[in-house]
């Protein structure tokens, strides 16, 4: 990804936008705004969900209201010609809103039914991972169609992950992206799962993770230019 994507973190939970500040201090270039994400003018929503993209619970139902219904069935088409239906946590889907903002809707499972409880797990660090990954891939078909992308606080309401943790981990996936560039969600779940292990175990709220891939993965780093990173 090129350094002109424009990320924006955007909550209307103050503990979640807290947690944010406090743990993206480094990353200045990050914009934190407590808000609807309905009012973020950029390329691509990011919504949490669940495998089969019901959209039928927590930001995703808001958001797909506010396409008045049609977002969900262009969603779960993508998710059955790609997946067969269910979605693993770890990818993510694309879709073409047909508006001018945002143009693209970026569905990812941060839990596989509705309403888990995802908070001792990695789902969120595999959810905002495959987020950015789906950036990537667009941006690769597409130079240039997605310059600028709104992520929520991903689990941190339905799937009940705590505010800090869940900061932590989405510094530690955004960190990630900056530095280095996968091939496909496959090899992305596997850098994830093999630095982190199962699951966040005794991982502190606030501790921010750098995640470095294991050598065998041959995954490619940003390494041209002055500024290393998307």
């Amino acid at each position: 990804m090129s350094d002109a994507l424009q990320v924006v973190l955007v909550d209307t939970s103050r503990a979640v936008t807290d947690a944010w500040r406090l743990a993206f201090d480094d990353r200045p270039e990050v914009e934190i705004v407590r808000g609807s994400i309905l009012k973020r003018a950029v390329d691509a929503w990011v919504m949490p969900t669940n495998a089969a993209g019901s959209m039928d619970g927590g930001v995703d139902a808001v958001v797909n209201r506010h396409f008045r219904g049609h977002i969900r069935p262009l969603v779960q088409a993508e998710i059955a010609c790609k997946y067969g239906g269910l979605m693993p946590v770890g990818s993510a889907v694309c879709v073409p809103t047909g508006g001018v903002g945002p143009r693209f809707l970026i569905s990812t499972p941060t839990m596989v039914k509705s309403s888990e409880d995802v908070s001792d797990t990695l789902n969120v660090a595999l959810a905002c991972a495959a987020a950015f990954q789906a950036v990537h891939m667009q941006n690769a078909a597409d130079p240039g169609g997605i310059t600028s992308v709104a992520l929520p606080g991903l689990g941190a309401a339905t799937g009940q992950v705590p505010p800090r943790l869940c900061a932590s981990l989405m510094w530690s996936t955004y960190t990630l992206f900056r530095e280095y560039r996968f091939r496909d969600y496959d090899t992305l779940r596997t850098a994830v799962r093999r630095h982190f292990g199962e699951g966040t175990g005794d991982l502190p709220e606030d501790a921010r993770v750098r995640i470095e891939p294991p050598p065998e993965l041959a995954v490619e780093p940003y390494i041209s230019g002055p500024k290393a990173g998307w």
